[in-house]
């Protein structure tokens, strides 16, 4: 089921979304940082023919991106069961859903961002990102669901 946003709906949950952002960012962050420990000590282990294979350290990595691996996604279904689209991890961006003229449109919020202040069509993308004008408010939808 597709949940329309309001402006002021999506507004509300600036907080939680940055906080949100800010762990699943960290989380990947760590989670890629670990895996490029274990192929960095599979390396080389493989250029030392296995001899300086430290296999403690390598469980305990294994380990810790399991972890996040789990973290990530919790977070990630947050997201979902919220009817919030994540675009974009690598600088924490997300999309509210809402209806613009009749059609759907994404209210954009990035997480360097104060609030949500800019919009988007369905097929533009974060370049296409415009000003939430007068407009905008007058003639977008949202508390639907269908």
């Amino acid at each position: 089921m597709a949940r329309f946003f309001t402006l002021e709906q999506a507004q509300q949950l600036v907080p939680e979304v940055r906080r949100m952002l800010n762990e699943a960012v960290e989380a990947r962050a760590e989670l890629e940082e670990s895996q490029q420990e274990i192929a960095e000590c599979m390396r080389k282990a493989h250029q030392m023919g296995g001899v300086d294979l430290d296999t403690g350290r390598l469980v305990l990595l294994r380990k810790r991106v399991d972890e996040l691996g789990k973290k990530l996604k919790e977070i990630l279904d947050q997201f979902e069961e919220l009817g919030i689209q994540v675009k974009d991890l690598n600088i924490g961006l997300v999309d509210f859903p809402t209806k613009y003229r009749g059609e759907e449109v994404l209210i954009c919020y990035q997480l360097n961002e104060t609030g949500v202040g800019y919009w988007h069509g369905l097929d533009e993308g974060f370049r296409g990102r415009k000003r939430i004008d007068r407009d905008f408010l007058d003639h977008h939808e949202g508390d639907l669901v269908h």
